[in-house]
């Protein structure tokens, strides 16, 4: 055996003596389908990789977190927010010796199924087919549409993180727990931070009883919840939080959803996305025939579910620039 082989055995063991007890190991995700190993990358790595190098991955850097095509370079877009989300949630797993690569796999994948115009075009989409969930929906992204319908054949450990990554469900792994905490940890975090610089709030503006406990800047508030789970979940066999820091985050979060996301001054830009989404659906459900290639092949001939792939995937600007071309006169 080369020594370029002996790269992804030396990594497993690797992992078998540095990681925690409760740490995922990649040596035993199972996939679907089975494949030969990769001599250099553990399965996490390729996993990472598969969703990296994606195209679902790549719309997210044309879909917004909360304004709809927004007029500046620095606010976050959905790529920015799974990278820091990999960030906030990779230090965290350092601090608690689990698997790093599962981690960025999970947090880089979580919300490829977004739809264009953020959680209001998943709104819509509800409004029209009663059930829409944008984790199952990067599941069915990437375990069918992908890779013009292939799908990336991921492991097991991933999958479970995307779709319990937000909702009910507990992931099965410390890693996934990470990710569904640290994914709220980044966008409230980073969420309120666009909104101090789009002048939707300034800093008088939050509780005192937040500022105590967390801070009242971004990076000092993502300091004090990281080292939190850190210190809260050491030698735990779950992610916990301590009482206060999570009593302060879900303060926070009512926070932000009364005075942002939810706010008057966003109301109307969220109900043109909306209105974007439902003229779309009517166009296409009308008449299947104009999805492009692929898509009811995909759906196995369901029609709904193959227009809900379609436009679910689009991204904001081309789902403003779709309707600019179906309903605008030239």
């Amino acid at each position: 055996m080369s020594e370029v082989q002996n790269i992804r055995e030396r990594s497993e063991r690797e992992e078998q003596e540095r990681l925690s007890p409760y740490g995922a190991k990649s040596k035993y995700a199972m996939r679907d389908r089975l494949e030969e190993e990769c001599p250099i990358r553990t399965k996490f790595q390729r996993d990472r990789d598969r969703i990296l190098h994606s195209k679902p991955f790549r719309r997210l850097k044309h879909k917004t977190q909360v304004y709809i095509a927004p007029t500046g370079d620095h606010y976050r877009t959905r790529m920015t927010h799974s990278l820091e989300v990999s960030q906030i949630c990779r230090t965290i797993a350092r601090g608690l010796q689990l698997n790093e690569d599962l981690i960025e796999a999970i947090a880089l994948g979580h919300d490829v199924g977004h739809t264009p115009f953020g959680h209001c075009g998943e709104e819509a989409l509800q409004h029209i087919i009663t059930h829409f969930e944008h984790n199952e929906q990067s599941i069915r992204i990437l375990k069918v549409l992908a890779r013009e319908g292939q799908g990336l054949n991921l492991t097991e450990p991933v999958l479970d993180g995307i779709l319990h990554h937000t909702g009910a469900g507990i992931p099965r792994t410390l890693e996934g727990q990470i990710v569904k905490t640290g994914d709220r940890i980044a966008y409230l975090c980073h969420d309120y931070d666009d909104a101090l610089r789009a002048g939707l709030l300034v800093r008088s503006n939050l509780p005192e009883t937040i500022k105590e406990t967390l801070g009242d800047k971004p990076s000092a508030m993502i300091a004090t919840m990281v080292a939190d789970m850190i210190e809260s979940s050491t030698s735990q066999n779950c992610i916990h939080q301590s009482v206060i820091v999570q009593t302060a985050m879900q303060e926070f979060r009512q926070f932000m959803f009364e005075n942002v996301y939810n706010s008057s001054i966003l109301r109307e830009e969220r109900r043109k996305g909306q209105y974007i989404i439902e003229a779309l659906f009517d166009y296409y459900i009308r008449d299947t025939s104009k999805l492009p290639e692929g898509f009811l092949i995909w759906a196995d001939g369901d029609k709904t579910k193959a227009v809900v792939d379609y436009i679910s995937g689009l991204t904001d600007n081309y789902a403003i620039d779709l309707f600019s071309r179906l309903f605008i006169p030239r």
